[in-house]
């Protein structure tokens, strides 16, 4: 209990300088917070595919149509679970200039392959019985206020019907949401019969497949006969995990957790300089005093403690405070529904938490290890006769 005193007697016995570390540390996990989040939701796609599951798409490019021919065939492959198909369908709903995630599907075996969509029973055999339904995501149907039942116009800026239409009336059977809180759902799904017989493209067509192996084990053998079965064909596969396809896709607009990294790597290290210098600095002023501790009895072992106790303290004072104010950022942030429509999975996980935490403690025992051991080796008649 004395020894806490001491730390807290020391640490705020300079309140200005105390204050400003204090800003510093809070200003980098702040950061960390702000910037882990945001790589999260950019990450979310691919750390939280499934192992088993993946994902054909024309070799020329993915925005490339595929036969629909081939869905048959490629659920005939040994070692094939289940397969469904997609369609991109460059929705939006009254603001063409606020696009949104809307692809037209086979509503019973896309509810298979990605089973970790969570709808109940009501609603899934309302979506089922009417070509005209479709489900929402929670994240989706709280952005727009949309409940079961309402009818809503959805307009694609690709597609158009035969009347010259950009839009398709659908009525809103069901709000689905996902086993976990980082899965987006900020996406509707309606059928692919009432895409395909309205629009003016054609009807043999398909986006792409998507689809589970018996095992994740089987991957690159069914994605190599997929590929092989379609081989000198009008319309060439590529088959990769689901994985690996989000990575690749993330990868079109940048190295975004090389940026965020960098930067949050840049304020670290100019945070450990300040925070080291400060620590310097104090021990230094309080060379007399540390001498007086050990005249009077302070074993250098405890002083040692005490000063990198300090340093943990310093840091644990300044980084959690920083990623507090970090999680209600991103909660009033994630409220807007403009931002929650782009990046539906920001929000600060316990991994985030964890990870800084991690860092304060490193930062503390970093900045406070060299002077709490010039400290404890401090020579107690030199001190006391320093002028």
């Amino acid at each position: 209990m004395k020894d806490l005193y001491l730390i807290y007697k020391n640490l705020t016995r300079n309140k200005l300088r105390l204050f400003l570390t204090c800003f510093a540390i809070f200003i980098a996990f702040f950061l960390y917070g702000l910037l882990g989040a945001l790589k999260g939701a950019f990450d979310a796609g691919i750390e939280l595919s499934a192992d088993d599951r993946l994902i054909v798409v024309n070799k020329i490019n993915f925005t490339q149509p595929l036969p629909l021919a081939y869905f048959n065939k490629v659920k005939a492959i040994e070692g094939v679970k289940d397969v469904s198909h997609a369609n991109w369908f460059g929705a939006y709903f009254q603001d063409q200039r606020r696009p949104m995630v809307g692809m037209a599907v086979d509503p019973e075996t896309y509810l298979q392959v990605y089973s970790e969509l969570q709808l109940d029973e009501a609603s899934l055999q309302r979506w089922f019985n009417d070509r005209q339904g479709m489900i929402v995501g929670e994240a989706m149907a709280t952005t727009y206020g949309w409940k079961v039942g309402d009818r809503v116009p959805i307009s694609s800026n690709i597609f158009s019907q035969a009347d010259g239409s950009h839009t398709w009336d659908m009525v809103v059977s069901g709000i689905f949401t996902a086993e976990d809180k980082q899965l987006d759902t900020n996406y509707l799904l309606f059928h692919y019969k009432y895409f395909i017989e309205t629009q003016t493209f054609g009807s043999d067509w398909i986006g792409w497949m998507v689809l589970t192996t018996d095992d994740p084990a089987l991957n690159e053998q069914v994605a190599k006969a997929i590929d092989a079965l379609f081989a000198n064909s009008s319309s060439e596969t590529e088959t990769s995990t689901e994985k690996a396809f989000n990575k690749a896709f993330i990868e079109q607009i940048g190295s975004i957790g090389f940026i965020l990294t960098s930067v949050v790597m840049a304020a670290f290290f100019t945070i450990l300089l300040i925070v080291g210098n400060a620590m310097f600095l104090a021990i230094r002023e309080r060379t007399r005093e540390i001498a007086v501790m050990k005249t009077l009895g302070f074993t250098a072992t405890r002083v040692f403690r005490l000063v990198l106790s300090e340093s943990i303290l310093l840091s644990l004072l300044g980084g959690l405070s920083g990623i507090l104010v970090a999680y209600y950022t991103l909660e009033a942030v994630t409220s807007i529904p403009q931002i929650r429509s782009i990046l539906p999975n920001l929000l600060l996980s316990k991994e985030i938490f964890l990870q800084a935490l991690a860092y304060m403690l490193g930062l503390g025992l970093i900045t406070g290890f060299v002077p709490a051991f010039r400290a404890m080796r401090l020579n107690t008649v030199q001190a006391l006769t320093r002028g």
